[in-house]
């Protein structure tokens, strides 16, 4: 019976989100990755290279996945507005809270300055989006508005971070906004939407 390799990956993968969500890519362990896996530990070097190239692997996915479900343009073309788009990335959040963990580790756990791994195509993947910006500004331009607008990009980080940050130190939310606006996830997202919308797309 022939080796299925991919789905062997894909196994390695799923158990090593949890295990450096936990853990950052410093404490992770292949072992317990292998064993969540029910894999032999051995194949995740020919097929990943080590343990800071499966961290690699994961981030990469999980922002792959992260792109196929929250895109900015529809099918059709249209650009999804930004309000639309701020509600869609919180609600991914709220399903996937490992992502913004496993970016805080790879922040953590990088140099300050030095790109990280992929940093090239991911910020070409951001600049297709921040092109997407421009283009539904340009077809809703408003110069009285405009004027005085953020450039696309400071949009789109503006967006990301609104939709995310609370995720990310839920404790700050809590402190800030009191434990019960943050856990009435429905009014924090109609939150986040509407001060997307006062941004002005």
């Amino acid at each position: 019976m022939a080796w299925d390799t991919e789905k062997t990956k894909r196994l390695l993968l799923d158990a090593a989100v949890d295990e450096f969500a936990a853990y950052g890519p410093e404490r992770a362990r292949i072992d317990r990755i292998a064993a969540a896996a029910g894999v032999n530990k051995e194949r995740i070097y020919p097929y990943f290279g080590g343990k800071a190239q499966l961290f690699e692997a994961v981030v990469q996915r999980e922002l792959e996945q992260l792109a196929a479900a929250v895109p900015m343009e529809e099918v059709d073309g249209r650009t999804v507005e930004l309000p639309e788009y701020a509600g869609r990335v919180f609600d991914y959040h709220l399903a996937h809270p490992h992502l913004l963990r496993l970016l805080q580790w790879e922040a953590l756990c990088g140099d300050a300055g030095v790109p990280v791994a992929g940093e090239e195509r991911r910020a070409a993947y951001y600049a297709g989006k921040v092109a997407a910006v421009s283009r539904a500004r340009g077809e809703g331009a408003d110069p009285v508005r405009d004027g005085a607008a953020p450039r696309p990009e400071e949009l789109l980080y503006a967006v990301v971070a609104l939709a995310g940050w609370q995720f990310a130190v839920p404790q700050l939310a809590r402190m800030i906004l009191g434990g019960a606006a943050v856990e009435d996830r429905g009014a924090r997202r109609a939150a986040v939407v509407e001060m997307v919308r006062r941004l002005g797309l």
